[in-house]
């Protein structure tokens, strides 16, 4: 009898304990407040809007996680189409006449805990609906931008948006193409906003999260990059740059209601958090730290003794001239790892710089080797132009031609100076060249945005496609710091040089030109006491001989005529 009164109670037991934890794992959010959400191990937190006010057409709820997938979806077992997975996800729900509350779920789609921060959004039926003529992505109105990135750049994408209307009311008709009260007035602003350098935390991330998730928020703290009309492919393209946090907005405005609606932002780190090789918590391989501490330790050298020593100096250059192309060459037209491509480099960077000194020792023509110099420092130069602000007009995006075209006017005029005032053009390119491989050395263990002056160069040379991506990077405090560090470290290496070489001649000798004069003058100045002295070959066994003598016993001298 027992046994039958158990099983009567324990399906209401288990009917209790399961209402217990679904109230447990409810949260009650309100409109425009952030509130930090965590999720155990396998549970589904219900996220919960209550009392929304008539007004309101739209509510859009989104989360965002470090680096952990979150699923958020519109029933408590995620459906096809009703569900959306990723570490910024975000969910809009079309109200109904009278509907005052609604519910969502949180979950994550491997069962893992994790902590996340989320916000309600709500929305008039006077603003613009993200996403809500989507036809690429899998929700029938999807808020949400989707990110991509690899080394080069990162693409982000979004479904086209919708006019706002009423409560219950047939939504604008996406597929008109005419008249003012159609999608195709909307317009897309599209944003940027960097989190602190070097600052990988969680804290750093919900603090920049809740700073830009609105219309105005963004508007206010961020940068805009591009306006798109509704005519643009919604897609673009920005530059990766692994280890800097980035999040990325898109707000939709309606020119005619001067309204505005926010997409669920997005942010990356061009890198990932799971990798044991390539970790977002480690800058850089191990390969690249040794690769640019000993380019640090010789471009300091170079900084201040590169012209005294101009053989060393020639090394370097012709070494970093040869090791730059062979690595654009080998990553453009092969698929080797990366530290191959970069031993490889550095071999044939060493032939390089060997021949370019060769050439100065055997043939002397010191034109020549500083036309390679010259190179390294107009190529610096206009890597510089291109990272400013110029870089990013549409005219080099829009064509590689005019790019390259620029880029090469600027670099081939800086030599030009050379042929005026050879010895200042070199100790110049010593004091910046130099200096600017100090603050490479400096960026393989501490990020620092100036890498990207030669890198985006870099980019551009191995992908085709990288001149649609803009290459703006975040100049924070240490990016001041190392920039004044590079410019004391340069104007001191260039004035220290000039004042040294002041009173030498231009330009050492080539040391092969010098032996041939001297055999020649040998030859031919009998006056020379040089050209009296025996051969080599004579004086080595005159030497001998007299050594010998020196070591003769005593017995087997020669008597003395008396």
């Amino acid at each position: 009898m027992s046994g039958w009164i158990w099983c009567l109670l324990l399906p209401l037991l288990l009917l209790i304990c399961n209402s217990q934890t679904q109230v447990e794992n409810q949260v009650v959010l309100l409109p425009g407040i952030f509130q930090n959400v965590n999720v155990s191990l396998n549970e589904s937190v219900q996220a919960t809007v209550s009392r929304i006010p008539p007004e309101v057409a739209f509510i859009i709820l989104q989360f965002h996680t470090l680096h952990h997938n979150a699923t958020l979806s519109y029933t408590r077992f995620p459906g096809a189409g009703l569900f959306v997975n990723a570490v910024d996800v975000g969910l809009l729900s079309l109200l109904l006449p009278g509907q005052a509350s609604l519910s969502l779920f949180l979950s994550s789609p491997t069962g893992d805990s994790f902590s996340s921060t989320g916000v309600i959004l709500p929305y008039s039926s006077m603003d613009p609906v993200p996403g809500g003529c989507n036809i690429e992505f899998n929700l029938e109105v999807d808020p949400n931008i989707h990110l991509h990135y690899n080394l080069y750049e990162t693409t982000i994408s979004f479904a086209p948006a919708n006019l706002g209307f009423v409560r219950g009311g047939p939504p604008p008709s996406c597929d008109t193409i005419t008249g003012a009260n159609s999608r195709w007035r909307l317009q897309y602003d599209v944003y940027q906003y960097f989190l602190p350098e070097n600052d990988l935390s969680e804290r750093s991330l919900f603090s920049g999260i809740q700073a830009v998730a609105d219309p105005r928020g963004m508007m206010l703290r961020g940068k805009l990059i591009q306006t798109l009309s509704s005519a643009d492919v919604t897609r673009v393209m920005f530059n990766s740059v692994p280890g800097q946090g980035v999040i990325y907005s898109v707000i939709v405005r309606d020119p005619v209601r001067n309204t505005s609606a926010s997409y669920v932002p997005v942010h990356t780190y061009a890198c990932s958090f799971k990798s044991r090789l390539d970790n977002c918590q480690i800058q850089g391989k191990i390969s690249t730290k040794i690769f640019f501490t000993i380019t640090g330790v010789a471009g300091l050298l170079v900084c201040f003794l590169g012209h005294r020593f101009f053989k060393c100096e020639l090394f370097c250059m012709g070494f970093s001239f040869t090791a730059l192309f062979f690595f654009v060459l080998i990553t453009r037209f092969n698929s080797l790892e990366y530290d191959i491509t970069l031993t490889l480099s550095a071999v044939i960077g060493a032939v390089g710089g060997v021949l370019l000194v060769m050439s100065w020792w055997r043939f002397g023509s010191v034109m020549s080797c500083i036309v390679v110099v010259g190179l390294m420092l107009g190529f610096m130069v206009a890597s510089i132009v291109m990272f400013t602000p110029l870089g990013d007009l549409d005219l080099f995006r829009q064509s590689n031609t005019v790019f390259w075209v620029t880029f090469c006017c600027v670099m081939f005029t800086v030599p030009l100076f050379f042929v005026r005032w050879p010895r200042e053009g070199n100790i110049t390119t010593c004091g910046v060249v130099g200096a600017y491989a100090v603050l490479l050395a400096v960026n393989s263990y501490n990020y620092t945005s100036l890498s990207f002056i030669t890198l985006n160069i870099l980019k551009r040379f191995i992908n085709t496609n990288y001149s649609n991506v803009f290459t703006n990077v975040s100049l924070q405090t240490f990016d001041y710091i190392m920039m004044t560090v590079w410019v004391v470290l340069a104007i001191s290496g260039i004035v220290l040089q000039l004042i040294r070489e002041r009173s030498r001649p231009f330009f050492p000798p080539s040391p092969y030109l010098m032996w041939l004069q001297e055999r020649e003058r040998r030859k031919t100045n009998v006056l020379d006491p040089s050209h009296h002295f025996p051969p080599l070959h004579n004086r080595l066994m005159a030497r001998v001989r007299q050594l010998t003598r020196r070591v003769e016993p005593a017995g087997e001298h020669t008597p003395l005529l008396l």
